[in-house]
């Protein structure tokens, strides 16, 4: 029977170590989604931007409403596209393992925006849906960035901010509101998860 000496005891402790290490990253990896898309978000953002402009020709709040919905419409098409494109490179899809956990925890808040924007709508108080829009569209990034690269829920603070203070100055500032959460922060955010995380 072979003995185990002194010396052992450090080859085995770096090798427990050097175990401990690869199950912690290999951990960190199945649980952080890193398909979240950087040139997706700048599309997104233009998208916003272009929204914005055209939404200053609107004659009405339903003409205004419309332009908005379409912008949000294109923007989301392309954030999913983007999102599939990247997770397929990286030899994952978008509805199993940490990809799926993401869309779920950021669905509900952006469900909870459509109803309210419909119930807005009919009030007749859509001078409020620039800050309900940030203020959702920010908590669903922060649930959803739990499951995703650590830029994201960060972006989603700032969304969060901005919805707070759309929601308390002057009902005029909506459209510049917008402008700089899914214009600005979207292309900014874009540009750095880009650089950092790849597409």
């Amino acid at each position: 029977m072979e003995s185990r000496g002194p010396s052992s005891i450090p080859e085995v402790g770096g090798r427990a170590i050097d175990n401990l290490r690869f199950i912690r990253e290999t951990m960190e990896r199945a649980i952080s989604f890193t398909a979240v898309p950087g040139k997706g978000g700048i599309g997104m953002g233009v998208t916003a931007l272009a929204a914005a402009g055209v939404s200053q020709l609107a004659r009405t709040r339903e003409e205004w409403l419309g332009i908005w919905l379409i912008g949000a419409f294109v923007a989301f098409s392309i954030g999913l596209w983007a999102m599939a494109r990247k997770a397929r490179r990286a030899g994952a899809t978008l509805f199993e393992g940490p990809a799926r956990r993401f869309l779920l925890t950021l669905s509900p808040p952006l469900i909870a925006g459509g109803a309210l924007t419909l119930a807005l709508e009919r009030a007749g108080q859509t001078t409020l849906l620039p800050g309900v829009w940030l203020l959702l569209y920010g908590t669903a990034v922060v649930t959803g960035g739990a499951f995703a690269v650590r830029i994201v829920p960060v972006m989603g603070l700032l969304f969060m901010l901005l919805g707070c203070l759309a929601l308390i100055c002057p009902p005029g500032w909506g459209d510049a509101f917008l402008a700089a959460g899914f214009g600005g922060l979207e292309i900014a955010f874009g540009i750095a998860i880009a650089r950092r995380h790849g597409g």
